[in-house]
C-alpha cells in the first residue's frame, strides 16, 4: 500500500480530483490518498510525496516496536510527514516532530545520516493510524518548464498541462498520443518530460518555430508538423485538443464539430479543453463523455472533458 499527500490551490481541486480518478480510479476530498498503485510522485503537479507502507499501528509505540526488526546496510533518515488533515492539522510543533523522528530512528538497526542518507523513511498519522514506510518526495518538474524561451498568451499553464497529460494517458506504456492543436508546445513538453510517446501539429505556421524551439530548449525531441486537424493521418490512442478561443481563432459551431469529427477518425480517446459549452457537439461527433472537471484560474475557467 502507498500513501500519497497532495498540495493544491482551491481553484485546482476539481482538476486534481479528475487526475486522481484517472490514475487511481477514485478520488478524495482530503489531501491524503491511499492506493496499492505505486506511482512516481514526479508525474503529478499535485502530489507532494509518496510513502510505501512497511509498518502500521494504532499508536506510535506500536511503530517504535515494529521498526526494531528493521536491519539496514545503508544509511537512513526518518522524517515526520506533515499534512493538512487530521493529526498534523493540530499544528504539531517542531520539537515534537523531531522527538517522534528520534524515537523511531533510534530503534532502527543501522546507521543514521541526517545530511545525505541512502534511504529516507517517513512517519505519518492517517485516519487514527500511524504509518511508517520508505519516503519519496515529488519534484516540481513542471515548474522548470515555465522558463521556456517562447510563450503564447493563451497557452495552458505548465501545471494544468501536466495534469491534462496525466488525465489523457495515466498508463502511458505503449500509448501513442497526439496534440493536433499544439500551439507553443506546452502539452508536448510536459508529455515528453514523462517519457510519453507524443507528436504535435498545428495549422498556424507562426507558432510552430516557437514550439520546436521550446521543446529543444529542454532537451526533448518529437515530430511537430504544420497540419490542419482535419488532415491528421494515422491512428492514436488519445488526442489532447485545446479548442482555439482567442480573438484570432474564433470558431463557429460547424468548425468545432469538424474538429471533433476529425478526432473521432484518428483517436479512440480525446481530452478536450474548452471555454464554451460543446457537449452537444461532442455527442454529434459520436463521442461519449466519461468524466470531466473545471480548471480555474481566478475567474477564467476551462472545461476539461474526457471523451471515448
Amino acid at each position: 500500500m502507498c500513501i500519497y499527500t497532495y498540495s493544491r490551490h482551491e481553484d485546482e481541486i476539481d482538476l486534481c480530483r479528475l487526475e486522481m480518478r484517472s490514475f487511481f480510479g477514485c478520488d478524495t476530498e482530503t489531501t491524503i490518498l491511499e492506493s496499492p498503485l505505486k506511482l512516481d510522485p514526479n508525474r503529478s503537479p499535485f502530489i507532494k510525496e509518496r510513502i510505501d507502507v512497511i509498518y502500521e499501528g494504532e499508536s506510535l509505540k506500536e511503530i517504535v516496536t515494529q521498526v526494531e526488526g528493521l536491519k539496514l546496510s545503508k544509511t537512513f533518515k526518518v522524517l515526520f510527514i506533515k499534512h493538512s488533515d487530521g493529526y498534523t492539522s493540530q499544528k504539531v510543533g517542531f520539537e515534537e516532530r523531531r522527538n517522534i523522528e528520534r524515537k523511531v530512528g533510534l530503534r532502527i538497526q543501522g546507521k543514521a545520516d541526517l545530511q545525505n542518507p541512502d534511504v529516507l523513511f517517513g512517519i505519518i498519522k492517517v485516519n487514527e493510524r500511524w504509518i511508517f514506510g520508505e519516503y519519496f518526495e515529488g519534484e516540481a518538474v513542471w515548474f522548470k518548464h515555465q522558463q521556456k524561451p517562447q510563450n503564447y498568451s493563451t497557452a495552458l499553464s505548465t501545471r494544468v498541462a501536466r495534469a491534462v497529460v496525466n488525465i489523457a494517458a495515466p498508463n502511458p506504456v505503449g500509448v501513442k498520443v497526439i496534440d493536433p492543436c499544439c500551439g507553443i508546445g506546452t502539452v508536448l513538453i510536459e508529455a515528453l518530460s514523462m517519457g510519453i510517446d507524443i507528436v504535435g501539429s498545428d495549422l498556424n505556421p507562426l507558432v510552430l518555430p516557437g514550439a520546436r524551439k521550446n521543446i529543444a530548449f529542454f532537451g526533448y525531441d518529437t515530430e511537430v508538423t504544420l497540419r490542419d486537424i482535419r488532415f491528421v493521418e494515422g491512428k492514436y490512442d488519445v488526442a489532447i485538443i485545446d479548442m482555439p478561443y482567442n480573438l484570432c481563432s474564433v470558431l463557429d459551431e460547424k468548425e468545432q464539430l469538424e474538429m471533433l469529427q476529425s478526432a473521432r477518425n484518428f483517436a479512440r480517446k480525446v481530452v478536450v479543453l474548452t471555454i464554451e459549452e460543446i457537449d452537444s457537439l461532442i455527442t454529434k461527433a459520436r463521442f461519449d463523455i466519461v468524466d470531466r472537471c473545471v480548471a480555474k484560474k481566478g475567474t477564467f475557467m476551462r472545461q476539461v472533458i474526457v471523451c471515448q
